[in-house]
């Protein structure tokens, strides 16, 4: 029985109330070795009579055994596992090694939250996770992602870690209780119920003192209270170093064979029979266990060999010599089973002194069969290890660099460019070197400096050129994707010149995505390209499998599109292209995309959907430490909340994406942030303060010496600089601005310079150019620009003393702004309505601006057909999860059923346009 503790108790039975009524909790509990952890987990499960209950507990044997934690978690819950979504139940089913096929770490934690909410909607589930520290990464990486995501299922999820030790679930963010020592009185009583001789009150309170307050410490010291006073007096005890010592010596008491019996158990992990055979293989008697049993410090039991307390195992392990842990070693990989390969090569790699290519196959071939599972972490040791263990040259070479790549799979990116960084030295073969390059390229493009990226890129791209001209123009539109985050201009279109000298010599594949980022190299060098792009994209649209599963021809497919900004070009391809993504739970590149989807849908009407595939995308982002991705996603969400004149949110994520951006030089991300907090001025009628923020931009686009006009400022400052009466400076970023726009040719920026050149022009001139901004504006779908130049046309007639042509364009701009959500426009449009004699007839905006970007994604993905369970998985949340936000999207919305929630968000209008994303 748990002794004190009382503030963690009721927290813990709180959680488990809240989880038999459907209200999902999360907690660790973190502490020292001895502090109670497990105790506490205990009590919880004593607590969840009427709940099934999963347990796992994390070892320092099963640290390298792919998904081994989740295996023992999981396994009375495999029943379910043909009900969650075909995808997820493949990659799950290969992760744990039921059938052959390949996972990776972002499906597998969605199957296990699937698999998991299937579990518990037969009765309310309780998860506990002992030693959570010790288990294998992939396996806390799928309990982090079921973690972040429960909400509204009957679970609750309790883990336990000790503090000081690195590991995934380390700094995650999730709520935490973090144990610290018993009080005295607590203390008292459990030395008392441990029984043995009585312990005087004043040498309980001394050891009190000394411990901290530790209860596994009291109860292992309390015989002899001295042990944790050897140290100088007054000095810290370190609570576990004095219970491994204790733990150490309470060993060294046994016999010899009982010894060497606890070394094999230690170095094992428990299977008795495992370490049966291996006592026997080192001439012992498996038989001695019974010593060290009677001693409390291990129990045999039901086949297996259960040390009292991980330090206990520890303690013998590491106070064994270095020679008599190889034996151990040599013996327990000689007793495996013959299907145990991935844990012998462990072993017989601990076994082994200096070289041996033997055990230097055998890891990589376990490494190989841990990334086929998705278990890139394990995958990344395994390799490397191998790596140690072969002869210096090509294999090791090879070994570093497939190490890499899984660590880079596994989200450290740290560690793999520290690997892939080595696997350079001595150089390797071409072939080699090429992929080193493109790996720490795509790292320093994601998580570090896009700038190193491109000069790596580019590199590798002229090493590679005459051998082999498809790496090197893989090489190259990487470099040309790292300038446009680093609005490089001038370095893009050198890459760009290099790919097209190449493309005769490449394969039809890597010729589209050349031609692709040739393009988008002239655009942003004010080139044109719009038509190499067009073509690209329609090569793209109809092009067979080859290279499907290349992670550029995904990313482009979405981004060609949209560098049109055109209302047809490739929109089915993007559409395509997103529901692959989705279909396959591809979370790794998702960021990327839905970064991108997120821009076009900000530069169209669907606002609300672009708000939530932004929110997404940062989180994504976010999760996966893709720094860039996060960057952008930033600088384009206050780009919107600009527009819809949201002050404190705008400045919050423009601040945060110049901080990121600045950090990691991704000038885009800055570029955008001051253009977004620029608008949000203008549209509160603050040209002044407008003019700053332009001007800051247009001096990072001239750093950057980029001059597409997508990107440039110039009509907005036309504007302003004409409400501010510099009318010479008006006139000629008007003049300016229309030359590099007709040399772009993009119905998007051709209006924006009609539109500029009308704000200019004379009054019996304004037509001309205003109706021309207006034709190019059809073309497009961006409603807000549209708008825009409607109140700017308004603003011209009713200065020229047309009102009653001017009233016929503000009410449309009102209507426009007010409908998109756009307060801040729509109130400067109705204030020049009232100027010209008459009032505007408001409406709010849709009903669906009310609600969240979490509420949103799941009502247009409900919206457009989708089931509850397809809507759970695209999400990556529980069917549960998304009843919980549809519940708050009717009450929002006044609606109470899935086809008023289509004519709520217009699915049926969009349907044609809507990428399913």
């Amino acid at each position: 029985m748990l002794v004190g503790r009382a503030s963690e108790r009721r927290t813990i039975a709180r959680l488990v109330a809240a989880a038999r009524v459907g209200s999902s909790g999360v907690l660790l509990v973190s502490g020292e070795p001895g502090i109670g952890k497990t105790a506490l987990l205990d009590e919880a499960v004593a607590l969840a009579t009427d709940m099934r209950v999963l347990r796992a507990r994390g070892a320092e044997a099963e640290r390298e055994v792919p998904f081994g934690g989740l295996a023992q978690l999981l396994r009375p819950a495999l029943g379910e596992l043909d009900r969650i979504p075909g995808p997820q139940r493949d990659a799950l089913a290969s992760a744990l090694a039921l059938r052959q096929g390949p996972a990776d770490r972002f499906t597998v934690g969605a199957a296990t939250l699937s698999l998991l909410c299937r579990y518990a909607e037969h009765a309310p589930l309780a998860l506990v996770v002992d030693d959570a520290h010790l288990l294998d990464r992939p396996s806390a990486e799928a309990l982090l992602f079921t973690a972040r995501r429960l909400l509204a299922d009957p679970v609750v999820l309790l883990l336990a870690a000790r503090t000081g030790e690195p590991h995934a679930l380390a700094g995650a963010d999730l709520p935490e209780l973090v144990l610290t020592g018993v009080d005295l009185a607590t203390a008292q009583e459990i030395v008392r119920r441990a029984g043995g001789r009585p312990v005087a009150v004043d040498l309980v309170a001394r050891l009190h003192r000394v411990v901290a307050g530790n209860p596994l410490a009291l109860l292992e010291l309390a015989d002899d209270p001295h042990r944790a006073e050897d140290g100088p007096p007054g000095a810290p005890v370190r609570v576990s170093a004095v219970l491994a010592a204790a733990f150490a010596a309470r060993a060294e008491r046994l016999g010899a064979a009982a010894r060497s019996a606890l070394l094999v158990a230690a170095t094992e992990g428990g299977d008795l029979a495992v370490v049966a055979a291996a006592c026997t293989a080192l001439g012992v008697d498996v038989g001695a266990l019974a010593e060290a049993e009677t001693g409390g410090l291990v129990t045999v039991d039901g086949g297996r060999v259960e040390f009292r307390h991980p330090l206990i195992r520890s303690a013998v392990y590491t106070s064994a010599d270095a020679a008599r842990r190889r034996d151990a070693h040599r013996a327990v990989a000689a007793a495996l089973p013959p299907d145990e390969d991935d844990r012998r090569a462990w072993h017989l790699s601990e076994a082994v002194l200096g070289l041996d290519d033997g055990v230097a196959a055998a890891l990589e071939a376990a490494a190989r069969r841990a990334a086929g599972r998705g278990a890139h972490a394990v995958a990344a040791t395994a390799f490397e290890r191998s790596a140690r263990f072969g002869a210096p040259g090509v294999e090791r070479a090879r070994r570093l660099t497939a190490a890499g790549s899984a660590a880079w799979a596994a989200g450290l990116p740290d560690r793999a460019d520290r690997l892939l960084a080595e696997a350079l030295d001595p150089p390797p073969p071409l072939p080699v070197r090429t992929r080193v390059h493109e790996l720490r390229g795509d790292i320093a493009v994601k998580c570090g400096s896009p700038a190193a990226a491109r000069d790596m890129v580019v590199a590798a791209a002229d090493e590679a050129a005459a051998a082999d001209p498809d790496g090197a123009v893989g090489l190259l539109v990487d470099a040309v994707l790292a300038c446009l985050w680093l609005a490089d201009a001038a370095s893009a279109v050198r890459a760009g010149e290099q790919i097209a000298l190449l493309l005769p010599r490449t394969a039809p594949h890597m010729r589209r995505l050349g031609t692709m980022a040739v393009g988008m190299s002239h655009v942003l060098a004010g080139r044109g390209g719009a038509d190499l792009i067009r073509d690209a994209v329609a090569a793209l649209a109809t092009a067979d499998d080859e290279g499907a599963d290349d992670p550029r021809r995904t990313v482009l497919s979405v981004l060609g599109p949209l560098f049109l900004r055109e209302s047809d070009a490739g929109r089915a391809l993007v559409e395509r292209t997103m529901q692959r993504s989705r279909d396959r739970t591809a979370l790794a590149v998702l960021p990327t995309l839905l970064f991108h989807l997120a821009r076009d849908q900000a530069t169209s009407d669907r606002w609300a959907d672009a708000e939530a595939t932004y929110d997404e995308a940062a989180r994504l982002a976010r999760e996966t430490g893709q720094t860039t991705n996060l960057a952008l996603a930033l600088a384009g969400s206050a780009w919107l909340h600009a527009h819809q004149g949201r002050a404190d949110e705008c400045r919050s994520r423009a601040a945060e994406a110049v901080t990121i951006a600045g950090e990691h030089g991704i000038l885009l991300g800055t570029a955008w942030s001051w253009f977004a907090l620029g608008d949000l001025e203008l549209g509160h009628d603050d040209p002044a303060a407008a003019l700053a923020h332009y001007e800051r931009l247009v001096a990072e686009l001239d750093a950057g010496r980029v001059v597409d006009a997508d990107l440039s400022p110039a009509p907005e400052l036309v504007e302003v600089h004409a409400r501010l009466g510099h009318r010479a400076d008006a006139e000629r970023l008007a003049a300016e601005f229309a030359e590099v726009a007709a040399a772009k040719g993009q119905p998007w920026s051709l209006a924006r310079a009609a539109r500029a050149c009308g704000v200019v022009a004379p009054d019996d001139a304004l037509d001309a150019h205003f109706r021309s901004a207006l034709s190019w504006h059809d073309r497009t779908v961006d409603a807000f620009e549209g708008a825009r130049t409607r109140l700017t046309y308004g603003v011209r007639l009713r200065r020229a003393a047309r009102r009653v042509d001017a009233r016929a364009q503000l009410r449309l701009a009102v209507a426009i702004f007010d409908e998109l959500g756009a307060s801040s426009w729509a109130d400067r449009a109705a204030a020049e309505l009232r100027a010209t004699g008459e009032t505007a007839r408001r409406r709010g905006p849709g009903g669906t601006v009310a609600l969240t970007p979490q509420e949103r994604r799941i009502a247009s993905l409900l919206a457009a057909g989708r089931t509850t369970r397809q809507t759970a998985a695209a999400m990556f949340v529980s069917p549960k999860t998304v009843e919980y936000h549809l519940r708050n999207v009717y009450n929002k919305l006044g609606i109470h059923s899935r086809t008023e929630l289509g004519v709520a968000l217009g699915a049926e209008r969009g349907a044609d346009r809507q990428p399913d994303a």
